[in-house]
């Protein structure tokens, strides 16, 4: 029997691949896809969500493209996945996503084909929306004066292109980079970590989503799992399916505090602050959440 039979799940409920139905709706994360949907509707030009490492950037990045119909925008997703990129490589893939067939070698060639397709898109009665993920790997200022150039890309009164960063708190140092780019974000909205009930409420949620039918946490092991986590979305799902595993492991059909304690010693999470009783064991070698989430990538 596996786990997820030992619990009478559908599903894992607390992968950290993405996945749409896995979406929480949380107030924050409403909010900020409230006012990133009003900055492309209002034709803003650029956009920024902030949020720490785990918080659900990319989750919402996802959720933000699910939600432009194609009916009424040309929206595509580009993700950052190094420093290394160029301007030619930027220019090219937003080119190619919005529609531009053949994009020619030379920059100045390549905006003049955008210009026109974006020209086709305002025609046909739609926005033109490109959202970055992990925008804080745009770290020259080269590139942000490339952002900057597009952005120009307009009519008399009207923009046609909407752009909308997600990224680390970083991204703001990329931004500063350029002061005119800077000086054109016109909306910038900070994810923070959840709450303690939020956190209750999160981790409910892929419960029912996973195809649970009780909750399978008892009440005082929330509470530990959102101080072990710091209430980051990515270490909360870390830690509650490594509980899952160990409660199947001791044929348990509940994660008590006392398994969740175990995870977290186990994780390397004892130094974390801890609303409730928990072994303090401080570690030098694990300092802040970025650097918790980097080493548990790096084992998975």
């Amino acid at each position: 029997m596996s786990c997820i039979e030992h619990f009478n799940l559908d599903r894992e409920p607390f992968s950290n691949a993405p996945d749409a139905r896995f979406f929480f709706n949380s107030d924050q994360h409403s909010q900020a896809l409230v006012r990133l949907m009003y900055a492309v509707d209002s034709n803003k030009g650029l956009a920024v969500l902030v949020g720490g490492v785990g918080t659900g950037k990319t989750t919402l990045a996802r959720r933000m493209l699910d939600s432009l119909p194609d009916d009424k925008y040309e929206s595509s997703l580009l993700v950052m996945v190094h420093s290394g990129i160029t301007p030619e490589w930027i220019l090219t893939r937003i080119a190619m996503q919005l529609g531009v067939e053949n994009p020619a070698e030379d920059r100045l060639t390549i905006l003049r084909q955008l210009y026109e397709r974006l020209l086709q898109i305002e025609e046909s009665g739609r926005r033109a929306v490109v959202l970055i993920d992990e925008a804080q790997m745009l770290q020259t200022r080269e590139l942000m004066e490339e952002f900057r150039g597009l952005l120009n890309l307009e009519i008399p009164g009207k923009k046609l292109l909407n752009i909308v960063f997600f990224g680390l708190t970083e991204v703001e140092d990329c931004l500063r980079l350029d002061e005119p780019l800077a000086q054109r974000v016109a909306l910038k909205y900070n994810l923070r970590s959840l709450s303690v009930e939020t956190t209750e409420s999160y981790i409910k949620h892929r419960l029912q989503v996973a195809g649970a039918k009780r909750m399978l946490f008892s009440s005082d092991a929330i509470p530990a799992i959102h101080g072990y986590a710091g209430g980051v979305p990515r270490l909360i799902n870390t830690i509650c399916d490594n509980c899952l595993f160990e409660a199947y492991l001791q044929k348990m059909k509940l994660a008590t505090l006392k398994i969740v304690h175990s995870v977290a010693g186990d994780l390397g999470l004892l130094h974390k602050p801890l609303s409730g009783a928990a072994p303090e064991r401080p570690q030098d070698e694990l300092d802040d959440i970025e650097s918790i989430l980097d080493r548990l990538e790096q084992k998975m």
